[in-house]
C-alpha cells in the first residue's frame, strides 16, 4: 500500500532529518516504527501526511508511493482525500468543540454523509467512553480520553492508512493497554492499514504484524514481530531485557552509554 523511497528530509535548509529512509506498509495490516527520541519517526509521518511543510520541513530525494501513485508533492487535504489520515502526537483535539463535534470534523472531506451515523455509532463500540461524553468540551477530558478521541476522529475520516504517532505518549499504563487493544481490534473488524509510531516497544509489538527499527533518520532493522522480538539487540535496547540488572538512574545512563545501538 505505501512505499517510501530513499526518503531525504531537511529542516530549515539546513538540519538533515531523514537520511534515505525506506520503508513499506502492506495493505491490512499494523506495522510499527520504532526508535528513540530523535531517530526521525515523528519526520517520517509528517512526510506520508504532507504535514511537513508547514513545520519548515522539505523532502530533497526519495520518493512516496501510496496505492502505486507518487504521492511526493500533494498537499495534507488531498492526501486526506485520498485516504491517509495522521493522527499527530500530542493528540491534538480542538479543546472548545465538543466531543462529537471533535468527531464529525474528522469527517468533514467526505461526501458520503449519509454513512456517518453509523460509522458513528461504531467508534462508540471501540470507545464506549466517547458516547457518554459526547456533549463535553474536549479540552476537559483526560489524556486517554483525548486520545481515544483523536482516534475516533482519524476513524471518521474513513481513510485506507491510519498513521498514529505516539498513541501511548503520557497515559496511564491501564489505559494504554486499552486503546491498543482498540487499535488492534479496528484493524481485524475493518482491516484498516495503520502504522504506529512508537516509543512503548512492549505494547506496539504486542499488536503489530511487522515492524521497522530507526536510528539516525534511517531504518537499520526491519521483520516480522516474532523476528524483532528475538533478536537479542532489539530486547536488549527496547524491551528492556537486558543481560545487566540495572538498579538506578545512574546506572541507567552510563548503561545506555556503554551500549548503544550499533546494527
Amino acid at each position: 500500500m505505501l512505499k517510501l523511497n530513499n526518503i531525504e528530509v531537511v529542516y530549515n535548509r539546513m538540519i538533515l532529518a531523514l537520511k534515505g529512509c525506506s520503508l513499506h506498509v502492506e495493505e491490512g495490516k499494523i506495522v510499527t516504527l520504532l526508535g528513540r527520541n530523535g531517530a526521525g519517526k515523528s519526520t517520517t509521518l509528517k512526510t506520508i501526511s504532507g504535514l511537513l511543510r508547514g513545520e519548515g520541513g522539505q523532502v530533497t530525494d526519495g520518493t512516496i508511493e501510496f496505492l502505486g501513485e507518487d504521492t511526493s508533492g500533494l498537499s495534507p487535504d488531498r492526501l486526506v482525500r485520498q485516504g491517509i489520515f495522521h493522527s499527530m502526537e500530542g493528540r491534538r483535539v480542538f479543546p472548545t468543540l465538543t466531543v462529537e463535534e471533535n468527531l464529525m470534523a474528522g469527517a468533514y472531506t467526505r461526501k458520503d454523509r449519509g454513512n456517518l451515523k453509523n460509522d458513528l455509532d461504531r467508534i462508540h463500540t471501540y470507545f464506549p467512553r466517547l458516547k457518554d461524553l459526547a456533549p463535553r468540551h474536549a479540552g476537559f477530558l483526560s489524556g486517554g480520553e483525548q486520545q481515544m478521541l483523536a482516534i475516533g476522529r482519524g476513524l471518521m475520516a474513513n481513510p485506507k492508512l491510519l498513521l498514529l504517532d505516539e498513541p501511548s505518549l503520557g497515559i496511564a499504563p491501564l489505559l494504554v493497554e486499552e486503546i491498543f487493544q482498540n487499535i488492534k481490534k479496528i484493524n481485524e473488524k475493518t482491516g484498516m492499514t495503520i502504522l504506529v509510531v512508537e516509543q512503548n516497544a512492549n505494547v506496539a509489538l504486542g499488536i503489530a504484524d511487522y515492524g521497522f527499527i530507526m536510528e539516525d533518520g534511517r531504518v537499520v532493522l526491519e521483520g516480522k514481530v516474532e523476528t524483532l522480538l528475538n533478536n537479542e539487540k532489539v530486547r536488549e535496547h527496547y524491551l528492556g531485557v537486558g543481560k545487566e540488572e540495572v538498579t538506578n538512574y545512574r546506572e541507567v545512563k552510563m548503561y545506555r552509554r556503554r551500549n548503544r545501538v550499533v546494527w
